[in-house]
């Protein structure tokens, strides 16, 4: 075999399995607004796995003023879930993408006043949900809820 057939070839292989090899990696984007970068906060807002969307938990803080909502656990966690919601809309995405949720309340007795709230938010389509009680909750908030969406489509 001519030794440019067989140099041809080679180059062929690697970049083929360059490739392969580049198509098995997963696309990792790390979200931010510019208000969190201005911030300068120690954590994404958001990072995007290929399709999958993973929040960092969220509490009730008013978003123009960056301090936690008063009225007890129903008004935090109706900015919760808010914040929650516009977060995905900043980025294209809705609450019906929403797969999954970790809910952490600083009193696990509050459970019921969070679900009344996060009804609310879903369409009968609730996503699945984990709930246990945290001290130490950021700003001494009441609730902070994290959660995981499925986004765009295969192909895209």
């Amino acid at each position: 075999m001519n030794i440019l057939i067989k140099v041809a070839l080679l180059a062929g292989v690697i970049l083929l399995s360059a490739q392969a090899q580049a198509a098995q990696q997963p696309k990792v984007t790390f979200i931010n607004s510019e208000k969190a970068k201005a911030a300068n906060y120690p954590f994404s807002q958001a990072v995007q796995v290929d399709h999958t969307l993973y929040l960092s938990g969220q509490i009730g803080t008013d978003p123009q003023t960056g301090k936690l909502v008063e009225g007890g656990i129903a008004k935090e966690a109706q900015q919760t879930m808010q914040n929650i919601r516009d977060l995905l809309a900043e980025h294209g995405h809705s609450m019906s993408d929403i797969v999954k949720c970790t809910v952490m309340l600083a009193d696990i007795k509050e459970w019921p006043a969070f679900n009344e709230v996060n009804r609310g938010f879903f369409d009968k389509r609730y996503p699945a949900r984990s709930a246990f009680a945290g001290s130490g909750l950021a700003l001494g908030a009441r609730v902070e809820v994290e959660c995981i969406a499925i986004v765009g489509q295969a192909g895209e």
